[in-house]
């Protein structure tokens, strides 16, 4: 039912660079592996809005309404733009920290959780890619269509928790050198700042 194609194309999308990986990537470097790993966490329970809209037909309502798309498009850049900012305003970010407390382990998993509910193309993305790898046929396409989802958040998973640990290992050098903290600070709110305006200018 999981073909091969849906597992290397899922794995291609996944390993791409974007919003989620960058996020939980600056984690890892700034707080620690525990950390990475509430980040990874919640930018895969951000794609279950978008799961759900798909399942509804919502993201369908908004690849053909221009005022949907828009509204919830201007939203995440606002938001891509405000972490952008305090990314590059917050010095105290690298300093070294014990492990996050209950409170910071929320934080870090509802700011992620924001940054991929507010991504449109993750929407669009459910809508296009998914029901490519649906059976044509099938008596079952909602359980077909939840397994693909359900599989594709899991690689999410893994594949950000990685990218969260092997930040991890480079953390000691950036927290013993001022001038890296300060250009990797600039480098990920540059990041933030560039996905703000690509999705800015996304029809």
């Amino acid at each position: 039912m999981i073909s091969i194609e849906f597992f290397i194309t899922s794995l291609i999308v996944v390993l791409i660079p974007g919003t989620g990986v960058i996020y939980t990537v600056s984690t890892g470097l700034i707080q620690g592996r525990k950390a990475s790993v509430f980040a990874a966490l919640g930018c895969t329970a951000g794609i279950l809005p978008h799961l759900m809209a798909t399942v509804l037909g919502l993201a369908t309502i908004m690849h053909t309404s221009a005022l949907a798309f828009q509204t919830l498009k201007y939203a995440g850049v606002v938001y891509l733009f405000y972490v952008a900012y305090a990314t590059w305003r917050d010095k105290a970010a690298f300093a070294i920290d014990a492990t996050p407390s209950t409170k910071t382990a929320v934080g870090l998993v509802v700011k992620a959780f924001l940054l991929n509910i507010l991504n449109p193309k993750l929407t669009i993305f459910f809508l296009a890619f998914l029901p490519q790898f649906i059976q044509l046929g099938t008596d079952e396409p909602l359980f077909q269509l939840l397994l693909l989802s359900a599989t594709f958040m899991a690689m999410t998973f893994i594949i950000f928790v990685i990218y969260g640990f092997l930040a991890h290992v480079f953390r000691k050098t950036v927290i013993e050198s001022p001038r890296v903290q300060t250009w990797l600070r600039r480098g990920f709110a540059s990041a933030f700042a560039s996905l703000g305006a690509e999705l800015a200018l996304t029809d």
